[in-house]
Parts: structure tokens; sequence; C-alpha cells
């Protein structure tokens, strides 16, 4: 399964092959079924996850029982609850398996100390969280920018190959939007 995730980070560094052997001695591999958990509120959470192969969602539930989902996660992409990561606190968030999963976990701590032994891996993660929070802005303007339709079509556009894993109530959450909505604009684009 490693051999994925050394590809995935040679696309934005150089790595050599005893540091891309010294990455992979600190991954943990974790596989889980398709409607079980990775992920509950109040966990501790020391691990980020590469996705290796499968679908996850992110969602937490307000006070009323609501499901808000924040992020999907598939091949190649990565997901935690990342405040709960970062800043040592329990778990907000549920992570879902939508398909069974295969993920590669990276410990915190572990993580810190490859930081200190070869720093261009604290460059590769910088540069992911920056891309994730610029996707992240760019979502949230999107949903104030535009109209359901346009940010259906929008998320089409971005994220081909997880439109068409999802059911439609996932992605209609994930856009703000009423199932019976997402599937009025569908049957409108036929």
């Amino acid at each position: 399964m490693s051999i994925e995730i050394i590809q995935h980070i040679r696309k934005v560094i150089d790595l050599s092959d005893q540091e891309a052997e010294e990455f992979k001695s600190i991954l943990s591999e974790k596989k889980l079924k398709a409607k079980s958990y990775l992920i509950e509120p109040g966990d501790q959470v020391t691990e980020e996850f590469y996705v290796v192969k499968g679908c996850l969602i992110a969602y937490f539930l307000d006070d009323d029982g609501n499901k808000h989902t924040l992020q999907f996660a598939v091949e190649d992409w990565w997901i935690s609850d990342f405040e709960a990561f970062f800043n040592a606190v329990p778990a907000k968030l549920y992570i879902e398996a939508v398909e069974d999963c295969e993920l590669l976990g990276i410990n915190k701590n572990l993580l810190n100390t490859l930081y200190e032994r070869i720093p261009k891996f604290e460059r590769f993660f910088r540069i992911k969280t920056t891309n994730a929070f610029v996707s992240l802005r760019t979502r949230i303007l999107s949903s104030l920018q535009k109209n359901a339709k346009e940010r259906y079509l929008e998320f089409c556009e971005l994220y081909p190959a997880v439109e068409k894993r999802l059911p439609n109530y996932h992605i209609a959450n994930y856009l703000g939007l009423q199932p019976e909505s997402l599937s009025r604009i569908r049957k409108d684009l036929m």
C-alpha cells in the first residue's frame, strides 16, 4: 500500500529512496468496512490518514441531530479531524467509510520527529495544508456567491470521481441542499 503514498509525495517534493523508506517506516495500515467509523466525536486523534482505496465522509451532527458534511476523501486524498489532530482536543467529527477502505495512518509524534530528521517533509505537509485551506475558502465563497445549480456543476467539475461514487443525499448535504432539490437540478441538466 505504501507505493501510492510515495508517488503522491514525489509529486510535490524530491525524495531519495532512503527518505522514502524512512517515511514508510512510520506508517500504519488500517482497513475499514463500509459504514464503519474511523473517528467519532470524543476520540483522541493522534493520526492523519492517506486514502489508498475507498471513500470516506467527514461530518458533524448539530444539537438538533442534523448532519453537516465537511469533506469527502477518496484515493490519493488525506482525511482526519484536523482540529483534534493539530490541537490535541477531542474530536468533533464523525469520519465514516462510505466504501470499504484501505488507509495509511501517520502518528503526529512520529511525524514531528520525521520533520526534524528530514525537513522537506514539513514542506510537503505545509503545501498540502495550504492547498486544503485554499480549497475550503473556495468552497465557502462558492456557497456565498453561487446558486445551487452552479455549486453542483462546480462540484462535478472539481470532483468528478467523487460525484459518481456517493449517494445523492451526501452530495446534497455537502452543497447545503435538500436531496429533492439536487434531484431536480440533476433532472434539469439531463
